[in-house]
């Protein structure tokens, strides 16, 4: 093949990518117990069929995630983490409770954190959403490790990955757009990059 032939290929498959990510939904709810904060470390859920997935796909599903951590200052830690990340990519149609919430970030500059002795009437209290999320479904969650309670969940619904190395960029593309829902920087990281 000429170049110019592989190059024009090369860049079709990449806008079909791009067009697969672009149609799925993006969404993300967060508990306001969560102490994002605090927040330093991670590693993913092992043990029988959570996050387990040895397939090449599972494996480029944990690469991005982490890249993206890594990205906002987290780092990995095999003992006592402050996070653990579970993912699940989800065949057909399903049906999901959501909450509608303001953004994350904007929850986190109010500076209204809830905890334990938070009292009932001051607490946020959530509005649920009963979502049907379409065929192929990405669903990120992170867990509070010392309080094992999900504390963020992401997901992208109608997510088409194909076979090869154009189902790898759907794929990191759409990990990529369920953490531009997840805009949280490890503390002091920011300053410390500038």
């Amino acid at each position: 093949m000429k170049p110019a032939t592989i190059t024009l290929l090369t860049l079709a498959l990449s806008l079909s990518g791009c067009f697969a990510a672009r149609e799925a939904r993006i969404e993300s709810d967060y508990s306001y117990s969560g102490n994002f904060r605090r927040y330093r470390t991670y590693d993913f859920v092992t043990g029988n069929e959570l996050a387990t997935d040895s397939s090449a796909l599972g494996e480029v599903l944990r690469d991005a995630i982490r890249a993206r951590l890594r990205s906002q200052g987290y780092k990995p830690a095999k003992n006592r983490p402050d996070l653990l990340v579970s993912f699940r990519l989800y065949e057909g149609d399903m049906r999901f409770r959501g909450f509608a919430q303001e953004e994350l970030t904007a929850w986190l500059a109010s500076g209204k954190e809830e905890t334990d002795e938070t009292p009932k009437d001051a607490r946020k209290g959530y509005q649920p959403l009963r979502l049907l999320l379409r065929e192929g479904t990405l669903l990120v969650t992170l867990i509070d490790y010392r309080t094992n309670r999900a504390v963020w969940n992401g997901y992208a619904s109608g997510v088409t990955v194909p076979k090869g190395a154009q189902g790898e960029a759907v794929v990191r593309r759409s990990v990529r757009s369920i953490f531009d829902q997840y805009r949280v920087f490890t503390e002091g990281y920011l300053e410390s990059n500038r």
